[in-house]
């Protein structure tokens, strides 16, 4: 994101002195040095371990950008934001609401202290009755509490600016070896979900990695179990694709949540022999930002066709209308991050019709998640346009999702 902002701000405010934080020599002489008409950008990685400088100086306008990033209260990078010290306050996000109402009072937290009242009084009067009990009455209270502060420009205000946009699920099919391995790691994490039903707790850590777990199965075995020998079923479905795309002239985003899949798909790529002329870039939250800017560059001029990229890392902040291909090789709980990295190449400046691919794995918890979709794809509808749904995935749901 930050040197996109560089780019807008000498695009459209070249009379404003821009200096980046993180290229700084002397970060703390840069930030008590900042005068009036200088911008300084930072990532929010920055803000933790400078904040004492930061909170120090009596900054016009913080503006947060993807602010989402703050949603979690508890959160260190939460914590420093909220002592910054300005006359002006502005976020930018695309997902208000992620996951729960919660998120909404802490970005409000930010931009206007008290509007919303204590976290406690808030739970009280909106979260319990909108997400527990589908009050509307109470979502229209808030609603119209919040939206003075809002301003809203939608995909469909834009939609014709855009090109058009297909989704194509392509069903994998498992090896009867790979379902094996597959249904013991099912039943395991079925009866630990069970239990804590059973004890009416909530979700642990353990239950969460047996899921997670079940959906690196869905994707590559030996992400599971390492000493798997076989190969991936949906890996092999990929090089089919990215074949096919390559050899019609195509270039293709490729997201997964996780980067050790990434790192398989690389790994076949460069082994197999049928894809030695199919180049790609590889992106993941490790990537310097001056080496995530050059990638980028050069994708645009067409040096390589595919581009790897974690949905954590590359979910924001790129401009590749280079591509006209998106795949997304594992589905993603909450729609809204998914749909926000296939933006990277459907978005204003793209000339071609973007078609995106979604590999499912059949029968397994994949195929479960995607009809989670059509319940958490309107989340932040609740309050912005109408839309009752607004909650945290329980243990009755994922208990749905695992069970045959």
């Amino acid at each position: 994101v930050v040197p996109n902002w560089q780019k807008e701000l000498a695009r459209f405010a070249p009379t404003l002195a821009c200096s980046i934080l993180n290229e700084a020599e002397d970060r703390e002489a840069l930030i008590r040095e900042a005068r009036e008409g200088q911008v300084v950008l930072s990532t929010y990685g920055l803000l933790v371990t400078q904040q004492e400088t930061l909170v120090e100086k009596q900054w016009s306008t913080i503006c947060l950008d993807e602010a989402h990033t703050i949603k979690n209260r508890d959160t260190k990078t939460s914590a420093v934001c909220m002592k910054l010290q300005s006359q002006h306050r502005i976020i930018l996000t695309g997902t208000p609401i992620q996951n729960h109402l919660g998120e909404l009072w802490n970005l409000f937290q930010f931009i206007n202290p008290g509007l919303l009242g204590s976290y406690e009084n808030f739970s009280k009067k909106f979260i319990v009755p909108i997400e527990g009990n589908g009050d509307g009455d109470r979502r229209q209270q808030l609603k119209r509490i919040i939206a003075p502060f809002m301003l809203r420009r939608t995909k469909q205000e834009v939609v014709e600016e855009l090109p058009d946009k297909q989704d194509i699920t392509i069903s994998v099919e498992l090896s009867k070896e790979e379902m094996g391995v597959y249904e013991v790691l099912r039943r395991k994490a079925q009866k630990e979900l069970e239990e804590i039903q059973l004890q009416g707790s909530n979700l642990n850590v353990n239950a969460l990695a047996e899921i997670t777990k079940l959906r690196m199965c869905a994707c590559s075995v030996s992400l599971a179990e390492k000493s798997w020998p076989g190969m991936s079923s949906k890996i092999e479905s990929f090089l089919d694709l990215a074949q096919e795309l390559a050899e019609g002239g195509n270039r293709a985003l490729v997201f997964s949540q996780f980067t050790s899949f990434l790192d398989q798909v690389k790994d076949a790529l460069d082994k197999s022999p049928n894809h030695k002329n199919i180049k790609y870039f590889y992106l993941d939250g490790s990537t310097p930002m001056r080496q995530r800017s050059k990638m980028v560059e050069a994708f645009q001029k067409g040096e390589c066709q595919l581009f790897l990229i974690s949905l954590k890392a590359g979910g924001l902040g790129l401009n590749l209308t280079g591509a006209n291909y998106v795949i997304h090789l594992d589905p993603w709980w909450n729609p809204a991050i998914e749909q926000q990295a296939t933006d990277r190449a459907h978005r204003i400046g793209q000339q071609q019709k973007v078609t995106v691919y979604h590999l499912v794995s059949q029968h397994t918890i994949e195929e479960k998640i995607l009809r989670l979709h059509e319940t958490k794809r309107n989340l932040a509808e609740s309050l912005l346009e109408g839309s009752n749904q607004s909650h945290k995935i329980t243990v009755d749901q994922l208990l749905g999702l695992i069970t045959q």
